[in-house]
């Protein structure tokens, strides 16, 4: 299982989440949590991936937990840093991505664009046909 955190589960994590459940269908379990969750997913990001063909209509920001990253394989991390908790035996990554939060339509398209390549190299590693 992937686990991707970011701080808010509004943005980062969702975009990643959903960009890997994408290219993987169903070849990998995936789940998405945030260190402080947010009430809603980034509109502007929804409508990034909306452009795409990803619908997030159905993601909510989930609070992070020990037992989620307990569960997970690999545990991708976006800006939560030291609130994400370690557990031995897990594959850790930290991407630095910056946060959509507040951010223009054209960053925001770039930042989506960022995590699509570091999704797809990921799933490359973890030897997942897409």
């Amino acid at each position: 299982m992937v686990l991707y955190a970011c701080i808010h589960n509004a943005g980062r994590s969702v975009a990643a989440k959903r960009l890997t459940e994408w290219y993987a269908k169903g070849a990998v379990t995936v789940l998405s949590a945030g260190s402080e969750p947010g009430r809603s997913i980034n509109p502007m990001v929804a409508a990034v991936l909306a452009d795409r063909g990803i619908d997030v209509a159905a993601e909510t920001p989930t609070m992070l937990t020990s037992d989620l990253v307990r569960e997970a394989d690999v545990v991708v991390t976006m800006g939560c840093g030291e609130t994400c908790p370690f557990f031995p035996g897990r594959r850790y990554l930290d991407w630095e991505v910056e946060d959509p939060a507040g951010q223009t339509r054209e960053v925001v398209e770039g930042i989506v664009d960022d995590i699509d390549a570091r999704v797809r190299q990921l799933l490359a590693e973890l030897h997942v046909t897409f």
